[in-house]
C-alpha cells in the first residue's frame, strides 16, 4: 500500500511521544529557571497525562462532527502552541498549563492517527500501515533523553519544546496537502453524562497513580484521587451498558481479539511505560553516567525497533498473532530481567545487545497488537474502540511508573540505605515478572485470530486453499481429445 498516508500520521506521533521524554533529563534546569524544584515539576507530567486522559474519549465523537482530518490538523497546531508555551513559561504554574494544553492536543493526535489509517487502509494492508505508524511511539521515548540532553547541556532547555515547530509545521502542510479527507461514521449523539463520568474516573486514577510515584501533595491526597476515579468507572460502566451510544462502550470488549489486544497491551504496558523512568535513572544515579551518555547507550533500542519493522508482515502471516504476540511478551519480560542483570562493571556492548534485542521484541509486539486491536472491528465501531485503546496508555503508563516509584523507594527503605543500583535491579524484576503475564490473553485466543489481517492460515486452512487452487485448475482445462 501507499506509505505517504501512515509516513504523514507518523510526522505528528513522532512529535507527541519524543515530547514525552524530551523533558525528562531537562528537569533539573527548567526547575532551577523557573525557581522550583524537580520533584514539583513532575506536576507537568501529570498535567499531561490527566490532559490525555481527559480529552482522547471525545476525539472520535469530534472526528465524526468535524471530519478527521480537520481535528487532527487542528490537533497539531495545539500541540504546537503548547510547546511554545512552555519554551516561554515563566513560574511552575505557568509550565503545568503548558504542558496540559500540549496534552490536549495529544489526546487527539494519538487516536485519530489510528482512526484515519484504519478507515483508509485495507484490512490485508492494516499491518505493514500499523508497522510504519508505530515508529514514532518506538523511537521517540529512545531519541527524547539524548536529544533532550544535547540541548539543555549545549543550549538551553528552551530549546527542547521549540524544536516541535518546525517539525509540527511541515506535519501540517503534509496533512494540508496529502492526507485524504476521511469518510466519517454515521454520527452518534454526544454522551455528556459518560463524558464528565469518564473524565472522573480516568483523570482520577491517572492523578493518583503519578502522586504516589512522586511524593510532593499529601499521600491523603493521591488515595483519594484514585478512589474517586475508582467510584466514577464503577458508575459508567452500568451507565454504558444501559445506553444505546455511549461514549465508551464496554461491551466493545466482548469481541476476543480486541479484548485480548486491550488487557495485553496494559499489562506489557507496566513493563515498557516503567523502563524510560527507570533505565535513565539507573545509568546515571546508579552507574555514574551523564544524561547524553545514557541517552546515547539507550539509543540502540530505536534501532531494533527499525530492523523489526521490516520482518513484522511475513512474521505475522508466517506464525500468526496468537504465537507471535504471546512469545513477544515473553521474550520482552526476558529483556527486562537482563536490564535488571546490569550492573556498573557491565560492557556497554553487553548493555546495548540486551537494550537492541528489547526494541526488536517491542517492536513484534506494539505493531501486531495494533492490528490486530481493529481485525475484526467494523468501521461503525472503529471510533470508540480507538478511544478506548488509546485511552488505557497513560493510565498503564502512570501506573508503571508508579509502580517502579514504590518499589524503588520500598527496596531503598528495607535496606536502609541511599538508592543504590540494587533497587534498580529489584524494580526491573517486578515489572518483567507481571510483563509476562501478557502472554497470557493471546494464549487464549484461537491460532487464526486475526488472520484477515495477518494473513496467516492453519493447516487446515491451506489444504483448503490448495484443494480450491486445484479445483479450479482443473475446471479450467480445456478437454482433451
Amino acid at each position: 500500500m501507499p506509505r505517504l498516508i501512515p509516513l504523514i500520521l507518523a510526522v505528528a506521533l513522532f512529535m507527541e511521544n519524543m515530547d514525552a521524554t524530551v523533558i525528562a533529563t531537562s528537569l533539573p534546569a527548567i526547575a532551577a529557571d523557573i525557581g522550583t524544584t524537580p520533584v514539583a515539576l513532575k506536576l507537568a507530567f501529570t498535567a499531561y497525562f490527566v490532559a490525555l486522559a481527559i480529552f482522547i474519549p471525545i476525539s472520535a465523537w469530534l472526528a465524526d462532527k468535524f471530519g478527521a482530518k480537520s481535528v487532527f490538523r487542528a490537533a497539531v497546531a495545539v500541540f504546537i502552541v503548547g510547546s511554545i508555551a512552555c519554551a516561554f513559561s515563566g513560574s511552575l504554574q505557568e509550565f503545568v498549563f503548558a504542558r496540559f494544553l500540549k496534552g490536549m492536543g495529544g489526546a487527539m493526535m494519538t487516536p485519530l492517527a489510528r482512526l484515519i489509517l484504519l478507515r483508509t487502509t485495507p484490512k490485508n494492508d492494516l499491518v505493514n500501515a500499523m508497522a510504519w505508524l508505530t515508529i514514532p511511539a518506538l523511537i521517540g521515548p529512545t531519541l527524547g533523553p539524548p536529544i533532550g540532553g544535547f540541548l539543555t547541556t549545549f543550549l538551553s532547555w528552551h530549546w527542547i519544546f521549540i524544536v516541535n515547530v518546525p517539525i509540527g509545521l511541515v506535519g501540517l502542510v503534509l496533512i494540508t496537502k496529502y492526507l485524504p479527507e476521511v469518510e466519517p461514521a454515521p454520527r452518534r449523539p454526544m454522551d455528556f453524562p459518560g463524558f464528565f463520568l469518564s473524565a472522573i474516573a480516568f483523570s482520577g486514577i491517572t492523578f493518583g497513580f503519578s502522586l504516589l510515584s512522586m511524593p510532593i501533595l499529601p499521600l491523603w491526597v493521591a488515595i483519594a484521587s484514585t478512589v474517586a476515579g475508582i467510584i466514577a468507572a464503577a458508575i459508567y460502566v452500568p451507565y454504558a451498558l444501559r445506553i444505546e451510544h455511549p461514549l465508551l462502550d464496554p461491551r466493545l470488549l466482548l469481541e476476543p481479539t480486541y479484548r485480548a489486544a486491550v488487557v495485553g497491551t496494559s499489562i506489557l504496558l507496566i513493563g515498557a511505560g516503567a523502563t524510560p523512568f527507570l533505565l535513565p535513572l539507573m545509568l546515571q544515579v546508579g552507574f555514574g553516567y551523564s544524561p547524553f551518555e545514557s541517552g546515547m547507550i539507550t539509543f540502540v533500542g530505536a534501532l531494533g525497533s527499525l530492523v523489526m519493522k521490516f520482518v513484522a508482515k511475513r512474521l505475522f502471516a508466517r506464525i500468526g498473532f496468537r504465537t507471535a504476540l504471546a512469545a513477544a511478551a515473553v521474550l520482552s519480560a526476558i529483556s527486562l530481567a537482563g536490564k535488571g542483570l546490569f550492573v556498573a562493571q557491565t560492557p556497554i556492548i553487553i548493555m546495548m545487545l540486551v537494550i537492541f534485542f528489547s526494541g526488536l521484541v517491542r517492536s513484534v509486539f506494539f505493531t501486531g497488537q495494533n492490528a490486530l486491536a481493529f481485525a475484526d472491528i467494523d468501521d461503525a465501531q472503529a471510533g470508540p474502540a480507538t478511544a478506548i485503546h488509546s485511552v488505557m496508555r497513560p493510565i498503564a503508563t502512570a501506573f508503571a511508573v508508579a509502580l517502579a516509584g514504590a518499589v524503588l523507594e520500598l527496596s531503598s527503605h528495607w535496606r536502609g540505605e541511599p538508592l543504590g543500583t540494587v533497587d534498580f535491579q529489584i524494580a526491573f524484576f517486578v515489572i518483567a515478572a507481571i510483563s509476562s503475564l501478557a502472554a497470557l490473553p493471546f494464549l487464549r485466543m484461537t491460532k487464526e485470530a486475526g488472520s484477515e489481517v495477518s494473513g496467516h492460515l492453519s493447516a487446515e486452512q491451506r489444504k483448503a486453499a490448495i484443494e480450491k487452487t486445484e479445483e479450479q485448475g482443473y475446471e479450467g482445462r480445456s478437454p482433451r481429445f
